[in-house]
């Protein structure tokens, strides 16, 4: 016996069998995506492991300047890291460049020297056959490294010694300064030839614009000028270096993000604010009331084959931070130029949260909340002048956060000072 279907019910078979089919072809799909998908994270999150790892290797190695090494990742041949190691400024500046297939992952940090857990350095005198005298209000709170003959009190205009002790902290004896390591030493002695290896495309025109902003992912860019430079109403941030041959005048209406000043004088005015690293050969002054934060650096190096000064020389290379400015970084000094004037002066209410670093005469009027190495302190007073005297001047490591990344000594051991963008 037959019945008879309708011509509407096959149709309706052929709907049904194409939405199955659809249905099972859309769940093929988004199993293969989904599969897709992970693999395509899981190697993303590999490169940027990958890129840490590099990072993290770069801390515990040492390259050469401007070098770029391949690590071995002992994978597949399809998985690459590269690292590349220069500076910005006195910070060691690491990339790593992770790869898997077509995915890419670049990572930028600035590295320094990181502090010791336990037994940090207030304080580095260099053993040059004088006692180190004490006056006023002096404090000085951490591990000190003193010379043979010690710490003594003195007197200056009638003022002695006010403290308890002579020294917070474990007394140890010093010998030579500590020294930075080489590759530190020649990159400041050759960071003024840097804008030569740049093409015209690179260098930027404040005639032009007074905004500028550069990533550390793209190439430097320059803002050079023979004559004074003077930045007001300006904002630069990132991988920008402004150079002068003659002098760099920073006001307090700039606004200054991790560049690089390099000229023979830099003088910043009053109530600057910022975070930035300048290079000078001849002085840096830093006006009343300035904040520079972390990683902020002030350098000056003197230059080669010059002639010793004596007392009365008119001209010695300086760094003067006046009063009231506060300092997150690292102030140094490294001179050929011998005499009693103080090579870094430090005026009273001024803070330097970090390190200081003189290879000459340090006058401290203010605090130091961090490490001072100096070769000796002056003390110019009621007209005189007290060779290694630390006049109501205040060093105390313990105001130094633990993750504070510093000076690159020899041997040191490594760790980030901030990532860039």
């Amino acid at each position: 016996m037959f019945f008879k279907l309708k011509a509407g019910a096959l149709q309706f078979t052929m709907f049904v069998v194409v939405v199955i089919a659809l249905l099972l072809a859309a769940f093929i799909i988004l199993i293969h995506t989904h599969k897709t998908f992970k693999v395509q994270t899981a190697f993303v999150i590999e490169t940027v492991n990958n890129s840490n790892k590099g990072i993290h290797h770069a801390l515990h190695n040492n390259f050469q300047l401007n070098d770029t090494i391949v690590v071995n990742l002992k994978d597949e041949e399809y998985k690459t890291l590269q690292l590349h190691y220069d500076y910005w400024g006195l910070f060691e500046k690491v990339t790593a460049i992770s790869k898997i297939k077509t995915k890419t992952f670049k990572k930028i940090a600035l590295a320094g020297a990181s502090q010791p857990e336990i037994n940090r350095t207030a304080l580095y005198v260099e053993d040059n056959n004088r006692p180190l005298v004490v006056v006023g209000d002096t404090k000085i709170k951490g591990v000190a490294y003193l010379p043979k003959q010690g710490i003594r009190t003195g007197n200056i205009s009638g003022h002695s010694y006010y403290g308890e002790r002579l020294i917070y902290g474990k007394e140890k004896t010093s010998t030579k300064l500590p020294k930075l390591q080489s590759e530190t030493h020649k990159h400041i002695e050759s960071i003024t030839a840097t804008y030569k290896n740049l093409s015209s495309e690179y260098f930027l025109d404040l005639s032009k614009s007074r905004i500028h902003k550069n990533s550390f992912y793209k190439p430097l860019q320059v803002i050079y000028d023979p004559y004074s430079i003077n930045l007001s109403e300006v904002t630069l941030t990132g991988h920008i270096l402004v150079q002068s041959e003659t002098k760099i005048i920073v006001d307090a209406s700039s606004k200054l993000k991790d560049v690089v000043l390099i000229a023979p004088k830099i003088e910043l005015r009053n109530n600057v604010e910022g975070a930035f690293q300048a290079f000078a050969t001849k002085e840096i002054t830093v006006g009343n009331h300035c904040k520079l934060n972390y990683p902020s650096a002030l350098i000056l190096k003197e230059k080669k084959g010059t002639i010793e000064a004596t007392a009365n020389a008119k001209e010695t290379p300086f760094i003067k931070v006046n009063k009231g400015s506060k300092i997150k970084g690292i102030i140094a000094y490294f001179g050929n130029t011998k005499n009693y004037k103080s090579q870094v002066f430090i005026d009273d209410n001024t803070i330097i949260t970090g390190e200081v670093y003189c290879n000459r005469n340090l006058e401290l009027l203010g605090a130091v909340h961090g490490s001072v190495y100096t070769s000796g302190f002056v003390a110019n007073q009621s007209g005189s002048v007290y060779q290694n005297h630390i006049y109501n001047g205040a060093i105390i490591v313990d105001e130094l956060p633990e993750e504070y990344v510093g000076l690159t000594f020899t041997n040191a051991k490594k760790g980030i000072a901030k990532w860039l963008y």
